[in-house]
């Protein structure tokens, strides 16, 4: 059965603020890490690299690509910079301000794995050697929320590409940082960071697969996963690791961050299906965030499916919506 937390007030379709909030899946299934939070000198420690401007700025906004049509309209941006899930910083949806101590100049990427020769990579050096693009895509909940964000990035085919893994290579696993100094949620050590999440090479090398640097025409901020995050539309949030820090290519399924955690809840394909419920409340409509508690019918593959459904044929004993 859904939990919703609701408030004591109406508020008017106007106003951008989210006016009921999900009770996190996560904090069920431990207790909860709480409202965390850290003081404003913690928050205010970027160095002065962080200070100065992106260095890949000048690449935004860049051009769209309309190949995956988007019936609903754009989640204004102040609403999808503001009600984020992002553990590392809390456990509730408000760690904007607590995700600004995230220090994302100098980051470096690790590949490694089952590849011709493992590497490290400058993020900024990454970025310009990808082709850039504009892909609008729905965002889906497992919490059965939803937003539509026009995300900044390039296919995840092209970094398989440039990792140039062997043939054995099955999956791609992606870790987030880790940095309990920074990071509050990182200091519950009971918790299995970095967070981890993985696909398969298919999944991978499926055009609908992104890796995103920018969102809005423009950098990504820190609480969306700067600089480097993964957005896969077709399969619940939670598999969109942020803030990545190493692609590792292995010939083993990895074990992501909710399997660990909670494996009967949350499985390693997370495929959106309205007609598969979470075990504690319904997937068969979603609310959209922003729109004053609209309430929508979920599609299967999140409307993805024309793409991404044959990915999954001779699977039907693997367990594909969870």
């Amino acid at each position: 059965m859904k939990i919703i937390r609701r408030r004591g007030w109406e508020i008017p379709e106007s106003q951008v603020t989210p006016e009921r909030h999900f009770l996190s899946r996560r904090a069920l299934i431990a207790g909860g890490i709480g409202a965390l939070t850290i003081g404003y000198a913690a928050a205010q420690r970027i160095s002065d690299v962080d200070k100065l401007p992106d260095p890949t700025a000048d690449l935004y906004p860049a051009k769209v690509n309309n190949t995956y049509p988007i019936d609903r309209a754009l989640t204004e941006e102040k609403v999808a910079t503001s009600y984020n899930n992002f553990f590392e910083f809390g456990s509730d949806k408000a760690i904007a301000q607590r995700a600004q101590a995230l220090k994302i100049r100098p980051w470096t990427v690790k590949i490694d794995g089952m590849v011709e020769k493992p590497f490290e990579i400058g993020i900024d050096d990454l970025i310009r050697k990808m082709p850039l693009e504009e892909r609008i895509y729905r965002l889906r909940c497992v919490e059965a929320w939803s937003m539509t964000i026009p995300w900044t990035g390039f296919p995840v085919s092209k970094l398989v590409e440039l990792a140039k893994p062997l043939s054995s290579a099955k999956y791609l696993q992606m870790e987030t940082f880790k940095d309990p100094s920074i990071a509050p949620g990182q200091r519950q050590t009971w918790y299995p960071w970095p967070y981890t999440e993985g696909l398969t090479i298919a999944e991978a090398n499926n055009d609908l697969a992104f890796l995103v640097t920018g969102v809005y025409g423009k950098p990504a901020p820190r609480q969306m996963g700067a600089p480097i995050r993964l957005a896969v539309p077709w399969k619940y949030g939670f598999k969109s690791v942020k803030s990545i820090v190493r692609f590792h290519f292995t010939d083993k399924r990895p074990k992501s961050y909710w399997e660990h955690l909670q494996s009967h809840e949350y499985g390693f394909w997370a495929n959106v299906n309205p007609k598969v419920d979470h075990p504690r409340w319904s997937q068969a409509t979603e609310e959209v965030i922003g729109a004053g508690g609209k309430r929508v019918p979920t599609l299967l593959f999140n409307g993805y499916g024309e793409w991404v459904a044959d990915l999954y044929k001779g699977l039907e004993n693997e367990r594909l919506y969870a």
